[in-house]
């Protein structure tokens, strides 16, 4: 099994932080925008993807600025974070990711993100 590499990216967002928190932290609001339907149970939550299904256990969260989750399918320390950072000069919102991918699929994985939250901008009517 080969090491994870750790990489970040961030995206501002047009959205009050309480609104963006919505969509990253409840089965209904995921579903919206990163995966085709979300549920849970407790701490964990079943992403669905063209009759796929993936389980997440949520790690931590703190209402209105991150949550945090891991993949139970990975056998390292692998997770991934949604974070959301309020510039404290201009106010502007911003969605900080944290993910783990393949050496080789790091590209692959950061433009999955940038799809993924554009389909979230356009369901927060964020440019």
């Amino acid at each position: 099994m080969s090491d994870k590499i750790k990489f970040e990216i961030e995206f501002v967002i047009q959205s009050s932080p309480q609104m963006l928190y919505q969509y990253l932290a409840t089965p209904s609001g995921l579903s919206e925008w990163f995966a085709d339907d979300v549920n849970s149970r407790g701490e964990m939550f079943s992403f669905i993807w063209d009759g796929s299904e993936e389980e997440a256990k949520m790690l931590k969260r703190k209402s209105d600025e991150f949550i945090k989750f891991a993949w139970e399918e990975s056998e390292d320390d692998s997770y991934f974070e949604m974070k959301i950072i309020v510039d404290e000069i201009t106010k502007d919102v911003s969605l900080f990711i944290t993910d783990f991918a393949d050496e080789d699929e790091v590209d692959e994985a950061k433009m999955l993100w940038e799809n993924q939250v554009g389909d979230l901008k356009q369901v927060l009517g964020s440019k």
